[in-house]
């Protein structure tokens, strides 16, 4: 019997089953590995998103009045904010070099009145401002000792990065009240809440001092909530197990 098993042994054809059947073995654990990343992505990330506020609201823009006292085009603007923190589970030491949004993906029912907007540089009091100087394809924050969303500034140990997504040109509204509240002007313009629903995709991508770069493709939805009815509306997401980060590069 042994030595029926040692003549097996020698021969070519077992060697070959033998490789075949190493390979195979090799090959599943790839799959397996590939098929865990691709589902959940790093699971180590030096910096994470910690949560996403969101706030919708409405607001007016003046135009000229002709046998009124008041003209207004109407946009619904959401402000999104993104907030990245430090993982302190993570045991290197990394330094942001840079974050950028891109590659924005819209879907709604009049999505070339959608614009995105960069923070406004000159504003003092507001931190958005629809000017055709502020409409942007990407937003790029670079990374320094602080934080200055207007300098699009983002702090080198993490921080905050914002942009506007504003449906623009929404409606037309004239009154000769004595006074208008612009959070009513969707209401009273008869806006309607299903001609303002939109889906938004874009890509969030971080950019390590080293080299190392992480995207994450994200979706929300906006506007929040009913604000035809309440005029402004906020929500904040801390249930963010969806946004899964993939390396780029190392």
């Amino acid at each position: 019997m042994i030595e029926r098993f040692i003549n097996l042994r020698n021969k070519k054809y077992f060697h070959v089953i033998i490789t075949i059947v190493i390979m195979t073995i090799i090959l599943f654990t790839l799959g397996v590995l590939i098929l865990r990343y691709h589902v959940e992505g790093e699971t180590n990330m030096p910096f994470c998103v910690s949560k996403i506020s969101i706030i919708s609201s409405a607001e007016g823009y003046d135009k000229e009045a002709i046998n009124t006292k008041w003209a207004f085009d109407i946009s619904q603007s959401n402000d999104i904010f993104l907030y990245l923190d430090k993982n302190e589970q993570y045991d290197a030491q990394e330094i942001i070099k840079s974050v950028t949004v891109d590659n924005f993906q819209i879907d709604a029912k009049q999505k070339e009145n959608i614009k995105i907007y960069r923070p406004d540089s000159t504003e003092e009091k507001m931190i958005f401002k629809n000017k055709q100087e502020n409409i942007v394809q990407k937003i790029e924050y670079l990374a320094e000792g602080q934080s200055n969303l207007k300098q699009l500034k983002i702090s080198n140990q993490g921080g905050i990065i914002a942009f506007r997504c504003s449906y623009d040109n929404l409606a037309e509204y004239t009154s000769n009240e004595e006074e208008i509240k612009h959070q009513e002007l969707l209401a009273k313009a008869g806006v309607k809440l299903e001609d303002l629903k939109m889906k938004v995709t874009f890509d969030l991508i971080i950019e390590l001092e080293k080299g190392k770069k992480y995207l994450s493709t994200i979706n929300l939805d906006f506007p929040v909530e009913d604000i035809i009815e309440k005029g402004t509306t906020s929500r904040e997401i801390t249930d963010l197990k969806d946004i899964i980060f993939k390396r780029v590069n190392n």
